[in-house]
């Protein structure tokens, strides 16, 4: 939670407001407290947007669908105002991790855990299918773990029969990889739909990892409409929860269990109250979440609170305090309230503070530096590392910077420990990475929840699924920008008129996404050409008949999406047919594995990367400091990290203003604003924090290696 800021509201109606939950684009959510001692989340919406066509009454279908919920499993509305000049909407407070940060801290649930959790929320979806709603938005994010039981939380999607004249028949709402095949594909929202984002949940909560995977948001889609889920093993360990959630997660939404059926079908027990259903770090963290509301920031700053004075003899909370934040005592019965109570001696009186400690400023690296994308890694390590030492070199710096570095081995698992060791360092200002997609899920609600700014660099997926991005930019997403870039070099530049695209299933999650936009977007680029697409079905091992069907069907051109070896099978059959048309492939195939596998014939090949390489004539300058502390050029990735430690240095040095050290959270709005021009790119960020035009890069094979041939023009439509 973060302090008010000095342009924030005291008092909301009948809320004294004691901090910031979250903020949006749309508004903020804040911590307030009641006359009498209650706890709630009060969701302000900014005026400029309460102005907007059907916005009130929007709002006030979404205070009126969540206290329509009466359900212990959901959160309560405590009080709303569509009409007021910022319209606010209260419910009540629940002291504890979501499951998405809980799963990303202390990993998977025991399986009676997620049974435990599935027959709640099914109770909780039950009542809202009762009273003729659709949640829409069932994802771990949505659910909090409090001290006395799990709630559903954020209605403000769901939509009643009665309410459909206000949403966009274009839009798709939901979460993707949550989202059930049928609102994938742009039907409306029904029951059953809820039912399969519900498995998806509970998938996730016992294994960790999406059922559909992660990446771009059309490659999630398309697995969830066509592919069957990965449940893992462990979830097959147990046969009749393993059959139950593959019947949620039915392709039609007729086979699916309703929510009263799910309920009855789970024969755990619901909790009435408490956590002993969880993990013991589980239930700590919801302990000590809860113990934390004893040092609620700022309250002593705004309106006069008799029962906010501190106790005798000094700044700790009175024992009335405590016992109204901890809601009657429940802190304390869950044993949360002998950390609270650690800050006070055995007489009641408030332990002296020792002085502030000097701070130092840290950037911080989550990278893979031992497991199998170290190279990325330690070429991000060392990318941060030289810009970091060059700003420490300026004799006119007006702070010096240190590095500190997480290694989760390229490992999902150990990514939430990597991110909780950087961010349990209070020094740690900002982060660099992870290093790859799979990295990225785990650890988001871990920095958005601590306001750790969290740069990624080779993390490249437009889509994270399970978690907010409060905290979270993207420095290179690849949206649609290869495919473009492909097009126009292949089309508009070397006159392909007939693009074969060639999808192997072999390949990550990234292929089928690739391959599909550059079959999507040829005529932008090339008004008149065609193409002609193959996809490969997992396991093909014989690639010639597939290129031989292409040339036959007359294609002048050639992009392969898949995996290296497969690309050089591909390359071979090119070459021995006497091909000599363009080709290309997905950026990820740009490898010493492709030129072992294609040998001469990778020969003239092109790639399309978002990364300059170390031989770019930008980056000479720091090619020559690389080679001079490490002892070789720099790899892939390096300068890109150089840049992301350079726009959080220049960031820094803005928000520090005299010299001040700012907050994290002050750093978190300073890389929102602004444009940072680094080696490669310029970066500014969007709503979403991406950042806007990608730049991509052409390399060819020349004489067995690949090189650097330049930047390609940015893409435009022709026209």
């Amino acid at each position: 939670m973060e302090r008010l800021h000095p342009s924030d509201p005291s008092r909301i109606a009948g809320h004294r407001l004691l901090g910031r939950l979250g903020a949006g684009g749309m508004g903020v959510v804040y911590l307030g407290r009641t006359d009498d001692g209650a706890l709630a989340a009060v969701k302000v919406i900014r005026a400029e947007y309460a102005d907007e066509a059907d916005f009130r009454a929007r709002f006030r279908r979404e205070a009126d669908i969540a206290a329509r919920v009466d359900s212990p499993w959901a959160v309560r509305v405590t009080g709303a105002d569509p009409d007021a000049a910022e319209p606010w909407l209260a419910t009540t407070f629940v002291p504890g991790p979501s499951l998405a940060e809980a799963v990303a801290a202390h990993g998977p649930l025991p399986l009676r855990a997620v049974r435990v959790l599935g027959k709640a929320l099914a109770k909780a979806l039950g009542v809202m299918h009762e009273q003729g709603l659709v949640h829409r938005d069932v994802k771990p994010g949505n659910v909090l773990l409090g001290m006395d039981r799990p709630r559903l939380i954020d209605f403000g999607i769901a939509r009643g029969g009665e309410h459909t004249a206000l949403t966009s028949t274009d839009a798709v709402i939901g979460t993707p990889g949550f989202l059930p095949p049928e609102q994938a594909g742009g039907q409306g929202a029904e029951p059953a739909g809820d039912v399969f984002s519900l498995g998806c949940l509970l998938a996730y909560a016992a294994t960790g990892r999406l059922p559909f995977g992660t990446g771009a948001v059309d490659a999630v889609l398309y697995r969830t409409v066509h592919d069957e889920p990965d449940l893992g093993p462990e979830v097959l360990a147990d046969p009749e929860l393993a059959a139950l959630l593959r019947t949620c997660l039915a392709k039609h939404p007729d086979v699916r269990p309703t929510a009263h059926e799910l309920d009855e079908a789970l024969t755990e027990d619901t909790p009435d109250t408490g956590t002993d259903w969880l993990p013991d770090p589980v239930v700590a963290t919801i302990a000590e979440r809860a113990a934390a509301l004893l040092a609620l920031p700022g309250i002593e700053e705004t309106v006069a609170d008799p029962d906010a004075s501190p106790a005798p003899g000094g700044q700790g909370p009175s024992r009335r305090r405590f016992l109204a934040l901890a809601s009657g005592g429940a802190v304390l019965a869950a044993g949360g309230g002998i950390a609270a109570w650690l800050a006070l001696r055995d007489d009641g009186k408030a332990k002296t503070p020792a002085g502030p400690a000097p701070r130092q400023w840290v950037i911080g690296v989550h990278a893979d530096l031992t497991g199998p994308q170290k190279a990325a890694g330690q070429a991000q390590e060392r990318g941060v590392r030289l810009a970091v030492d060059a700003f420490n070199s300026r004799k006119d710096k007006p702070f010096t910077l240190a590095v500190a570095t997480a290694d989760d081995a390229g490992r999902p698992d150990r990514s939430a420990a990597a991110a909780t060791g950087l961010i349990g360092n209070r020094d740690v200002l900002a982060v660099i990475g992870p290093t790859g997609n799979a990295s990225v899920s785990p650890c988001l609600e871990l920095y958005g929840e601590a306001a750790v700014p969290l740069i990624t660099v080779s993390a490249l997926a437009s889509s994270f699924s399970t978690t907010d991005r409060r905290s979270f930019f993207q420095g290179c997403p690849l949206f649609a920008g290869q495919a473009a870039a492909v097009n126009l070099q292949l089309a508009r530049n070397q006159g392909v008129r007939r693009l074969g695209v060639l999808c192997d299933r072999d390949g990550d999650s990234e292929t089928w996404q690739a391959a599909q936009l550059t079959d999507r977007t040829l005529d932008i680029f090339a008004p008149g050409a065609t193409s002609y697409g193959r996809v490969v079905p997992r396991g093909t091992r014989d690639l010639a008949p597939v290129v031989t069907d292409m040339l036959a069907h007359g294609i002048d051109g050639l992009f392969y999406a898949g995996t290296p070896t497969g690309a050089g099978k591909v390359a071979g059959a090119l070459a021995a047919a006497g091909f000599k048309g363009p080709r290309a492939a997905d950026y990820s195939i740009a490898t010493t594995e492709f030129l072992t596998a294609a040998g001469p014939a990778a020969e003239g090949w092109q790639f399309l990367t978002p990364y300059t390489g170390p031989e770019a004539p930008q980056v000479a300058d720091m090619a020559r400091a690389h080679k001079a502390a490490y002892g070789s050029a720099p790899g892939i990735w390096t300068a890109e990290a150089y840049d992301a430690a350079g726009l959080v240095i220049d960031r820094l040095a803005t928000a520090a203003g005299g010299g001040a050290r700012p907050a994290r959270a002050v750093l978190l709005t300073a890389l929102t604003q602004g444009t940072y021009r680094g080696l490669t790119r310029e970066y500014t960020f969007d709503e979403m924090r991406q950042v806007k035009g990608n730049l991509f890069f052409l390399h060819r094979v020349e004489g067995g290696h690949i090189r650097y041939a330049g930047p390609i023009a940015q893409p435009t439509a022709a026209g």
